[in-house]
């Protein structure tokens, strides 16, 4: 056990029935666990990452999201989804869910090994970053099904790989190994699986280590659609009227001065 899995007095770690949550104070690591189904995304699943919603909206915090046993999720629970006719489909089952998870207010990290597909290929798309293990697979496999990638895939993967390359997933079929996934930008990077949670700590470290309000302003401006410059300016405005401002370039301004006097 490496220092990042670490427990702390202050940690709090809740198993549900197809979750593991981990809330520790400058972020909640959800862990997805159906090792029956290989972490397809059901309705208890559904229910217990809005409750994580919840948590995040009443307490933002950075989310790193993974998967149990080597998997991210194989996809949606295809029995479930059988079931399903024109009326749940217009509810949006896991599109709700899955844009909530890209409007929550902190970043968000997606661990990916072994497969995310349909579904859990959608759960990692609407993280706004993602790394992978070696064995990492990416595709949505949908259309083989007599159905279309409802969930955001349509329109969120040619945001986040290009027309081309997400036309070739989401048509052709095409999955999209680790390194496919690093070249066309869909993870930020690839690491050996052993040492995928210990790097997506490291890179939330990094973020944690920023401002709190610099950076849900910036994911807020960034999401936006479209030019925004009136956003950033109201921002920025926001910002540098805070204290961390002032206390952050205070600390810069005083560290170069002692450096420029060595």
């Amino acid at each position: 056990m490496n220092s990042q899995d670490t427990l702390h007095p202050t940690d709090t770690v809740s198993e549900g029935a197809t979750l593991i949550v981990d809330e520790r104070a400058d972020r909640v690591v959800v862990t997805l666990r159906r090792p029956e189904a290989r972490n397809a995304i059901n309705a208890a699943m559904i229910a217990e990452l809005h409750q994580v919603c919840d948590l995040l909206e009443r307490s933002p915090r950075l989310l790193l999201l993974t998967g149990h046993g080597g998997v991210f999720a194989g996809g949606a629970d295809i029995a479930e989804l059988r079931e399903r006719g024109r009326d749940e489909a217009l509810q949006g089952i896991n599109s709700r869910l899955f844009q909530r998870v890209r409007r929550l207010p902190m970043p968000t990290l997606a661990a990916v090994d072994g497969w995310a597909l349909g579904g859990g290929a959608e759960l990692s798309y609407a993280c706004d970053l993602r790394i992978a293990g070696p064995d990492a697979m990416f595709g949505n496999p949908e259309p083989g099904l007599g159905i279309l990638a409802a969930a955001g895939a349509c329109w969120r993967l040619p945001e986040l790989v290009g027309e081309s390359v997400a036309k070739q997933v989401l048509l052709a079929g095409r999955r999209l190994d680790a390194q496919a996934a690093l070249a066309c930008g869909l993870v930020m990077d690839v690491v050996p699986a052993d040492r995928l949670l210990e790097a997506g700590h490291a890179v939330l470290d990094t973020m944690a280590r920023s401002s709190a309000a610099a950076l849900r302003l910036t994911k807020l401006v960034t999401d936006h659609p479209g030019a925004h410059p009136v956003a950033d300016d109201l921002a920025q405005a926001v910002l540098f009227e805070g204290p961390d401002k002032q206390d952050r370039m205070t600390r810069f301004l005083n560290r170069s001065t002692r450096g420029s006097t060595t």
